[in-house]
């Protein structure tokens, strides 16, 4: 067998109408992703205007690359550092607290490598309270950083990350416990 990629199909996946999906490219493209706007307040705007649900105190910086706001909820005081890339082809959820460090990536999709046309597969993301993503991290489908997890710098989670677990590599491993002090 070989893989063949003309026989690709993703027609079951469907994240919103084209007309939405056009439009949302170049609001993205003008208000989030460019260094022009550093306004969080008008960054929140154009999310919730295309359906995310962002809580209080969130702070979103530049650079910042969102798919499909639809399917993102932010909870209160997070922060969303320059250049994270939310690539969402699944719900991500971001509870309070959360922070999530520049040039991060959280990617909801991969492709199914056993399958000669390569099939997309998706899955949600699930960042728990207090959780923090490393600067260059990558935190992959179907992961869950549960409460205060840290990812640290550049590592990549393909699994789950227990609670107050402090996580290094590729992939993550964990190295020791969080230990939150006044």
């Amino acid at each position: 067998m070989k893989v063949n990629l003309s026989s690709y199909d993703n027609s079951w996946y469907q994240p919103g109408s084209t007309a939405k999906r056009l439009l949302w490219y170049f609001v993205n493209a003008l208000f989030l992703k460019s260094y022009l706007n550093p306004s969080s307040a008008l960054k929140i705007f154009c999310l919730k205007s295309f359906g995310a649900k962002i809580g209080t105190g969130v702070v979103i910086k530049p650079g910042v690359n969102i798919k499909y706001p639809w399917k993102l909820s932010i909870g209160d005081h997070c922060w969303i550092g320059e250049e994270v890339w939310i690539d969402n082809l699944d719900q991500v959820t971001i509870e309070d607290h959360v922070c999530v460090s520049q040039g991060a990536l959280l990617i909801c999709g991969n492709h199914n490598y056993k399958k000669t046309g390569f099939n997309l597969m998706v899955a949600p993301i699930v960042l728990r309270e207090g959780s923090w993503v490393g600067a260059k991290s990558i935190v992959g489908p179907g992961v869950v950083l549960e409460s205060h997890a840290v990812l640290a710098l550049g590592s990549v989670a393909t699994v789950s990350l227990q609670a107050y677990g402090i996580y290094r590599g590729n992939p993550a491993t964990k190295i020791k416990e969080r230990i939150l002090k006044e």
